[in-house]
């Protein structure tokens, strides 16, 4: 049985957010991630969001997928930011150093200012 999320994209300006909802995990993280990399598909798109205010778990490979999206903006030159998270999630990205890597700022407004 596949768990509940979502990632539903809205745009900030020039900026592209994903907010995520429900819990990111074996089930559905495949197709979850297809359809981000749909909609950035080329990569063209400069900022990107990943709005995890209402995430509740992500598994490792939810987290591998979070850094190969940012390996690829990464590599030409562009901006992510992770926002948002509770103190769950927020413990589950320290742990595994990707806070180290991904800017993370508590506030999505944080980002979006520094992506100006």
């Amino acid at each position: 049985m596949e768990t509940i999320v979502q990632a539903l994209k809205r745009m900030e300006w020039s900026v592209m957010v994903f907010d995520f909802s429900g819990e990111l995990d074996e089930t559905n993280a495949d197709k979850t991630f297809k359809m981000i990399y749909e909609e950035i598909w080329d990569f063209g798109w400069k900022k990107i969001i990943f709005n995890m205010k209402e995430l509740k778990y992500l598994n490792s490979k939810s987290i591998w997928y979070i850094a190969d999206v940012f390996s690829n903006i990464e590599d030409s030159d562009w901006e992510m930011y992770i926002t948002d998270c509770d103190e769950w999630v927020k413990d589950v990205l320290e742990l595994v150093w990707i806070t180290t890597i991904i800017p993370t700022v508590d506030r999505e407004a944080e980002a979006l200012e520094q992506m100006k």
